[in-house]
């Protein structure tokens, strides 16, 4: 991991905030921690940051507001948000703002890596994962026509089965975080969304069924793999 990442962390429980910043510094993370929206936007005006955490229920400015005004500044950097609620709108109004991911309390350290591992990859890295091709063994998946080639036949894919493959070839070999497949794709991780993708998973088992090489499995907890 290059240390030269840099966090712009805001949170206003001033423990959870320490935690949070010590386990990102241990992560190779260099992370400044603010105790409220103001002086999270200070900082943010006055160094150069790869990435935002930011509490969303917060003194003097809150979350949502410090991401409008750092949208108006800055439209690319990745934003993830923290809050106590779950609620559909606000998490519609998170995305809505720009947010790039959303965390709802209580949340593990791990599960907050998770998700800052997934952003600066697909930021990072847009050019070299953005691609319309993959090899999957024997068959040659088109991202854009969302078919899966082989030399004797074509799959039509769904447009959900198709973006859940992309995202699994785009993390292939390394866990794709369920949670974040579900926002990426479904916008919301709810129940019924949650059963969906696995009968989506399902069937995209059943596509690969005849290539040895290639297989999705269940990381427990977690989410899923794409071994090739």
């Amino acid at each position: 991991m290059e240390t030269k990442i840099k966090i712009l962390l805001t949170e206003d429980d001033e423990n959870l905030g320490m935690l949070l910043r010590e386990y990102l510094m241990a992560k190779g993370y260099n992370t400044d921690l603010l105790p409220d929206g103001e002086a999270g936007y200070q900082a943010f005006m006055a160094n150069k940051y790869d990435l935002c955490i930011l509490d969303v229920m917060m003194p003097k400015k809150d979350g949502f507001t410090m991401a409008r005004e750092i949208r108006m500044v800055n439209s690319t950097i990745p934003i993830i948000f923290l809050t106590a609620k779950s609620l559909k709108e606000d998490i519609l109004e998170g995305f809505k703002i720009g947010g790039d991911d959303y965390l709802t309390k209580p949340f593990s350290m791990e599960e907050l890596l998770f998700r800052i591992e997934a952003i600066l990859r697909r930021t990072t890295g847009a050019k070299v994962k953005d691609q319309q091709y993959y090899q999957l063994g024997r068959y040659t998946f088109d991202t854009q026509k969302q078919t899966l080639n082989d030399e004797e036949k074509s799959i039509k894919l769904t447009t959900k089965e198709a973006e859940l493959l992309k995202l699994l070839c785009q993390h292939a070999n390394d866990v794709l975080e369920r949670n974040y497949a579900l926002k990426k794709i479904w916008i919301d991780d709810n129940y019924f969304n949650a059963r969906s993708m696995d009968v989506y998973i399902t069937k995209l088992r059943k596509h690969l069924k005849d290539e040895p090489s290639v297989e999705i499995i269940n990381i427990h907890g977690k989410g899923y793999k794409l071994i090739m």
